[in-house]
């Protein structure tokens, strides 16, 4: 298995403010093996976790994340908005996670989160600052619904392992997976059939299901064959 059975969606997001410092420690707490969390670029070509192009949902600042700077992102309170008990959680760096993680001994599936800017700015320190950084490579798989940034992670760094994200499996998936030499698909829970899953599973590629937080669900997918699940709940899986 490339990731984990159970991989911690933003951390663990229903028991801390999704993909801060605090959600990832809570997925290790609840015995996750894997997280998922988003890269996005700021204005000034700092790397920081956040999944929206907006900072209004989940933190207490507005505007696009592309007219923002570290300096100002760094004084946002990331945490408030989900509860008081995490008030003054920041928006961690991409530096910080990966630190934080390999620290705690997991697995990482970092998601490429393309908002409105060109691939090259976002793609190339993402995989500069992984080369720095991250030491394990079969304990990191990046993913994206954006072929062309997974084929320019390809491009330029063969030696990590891509997932494909797809909402819908379109009828070309085959193709575009072999076209960026993806080794995992990743599919929404809700738009999978169990014929779409085998055809998947039949060409060779691991399958995972997000957002899947319900244990039937769950069990109806691993019938399927799918290997694991993105969840928000890990604790009710784990254990």
């Amino acid at each position: 298995m490339l990731l984990s059975r159970i991989i911690g969606h933003r951390g663990n997001a229903s028991q801390a403010p999704e993909n801060t410092l605090a959600s990832i420690r809570k997925a290790h707490e609840a015995g996750a093996q894997w997280v998922e969390i988003d890269v996005v670029l700021l204005g000034d070509g700092n790397l920081v976790i956040h999944h929206d192009q907006s900072l209004r949902r989940c933190t207490n600042g507005k505007g696009r994340l592309l007219r923002n700077n570290l300096e100002t992102i760094r004084k946002l309170d990331a945490g408030s908005w989900f509860s008081p008990d995490f008030a003054g959680e920041r928006i961690p760096t991409l530096v910080e996670a990966l630190t934080l993680i390999q620290e705690l001994g997991l697995g990482l599936n970092l998601e490429i989160k393309m908002h409105r800017h060109a691939v090259k700015a976002l793609v190339e320190p993402v995989i500069a600052t992984l080369r720095e950084h991250w030491k394990d490579n079969d304990k990191l798989i990046l993913s994206s619904f954006s072929h062309e940034a997974l084929l320019q992670c390809h491009a330029l760094a063969p030696e990590f392992r891509l997932g494909h994200l797809f909402e819908k499996l379109p009828r070309n998936w085959l193709s575009r997976a072999r076209d960026v030499k993806a080794v995992t698909i990743h599919v929404d829970c809700k738009r999978l059939r169990e014929a779409r899953a085998r055809e998947v599973i039949a060409e060779g590629y691991e399958l995972y299901c997000y957002t899947v937080n319900k244990p039937e669900v769950a069990e109806k997918l691993w019938c399927w064959g799918v290997k694991g699940i993105f969840t928000d709940r890990p604790q009710d899986f784990v254990g």
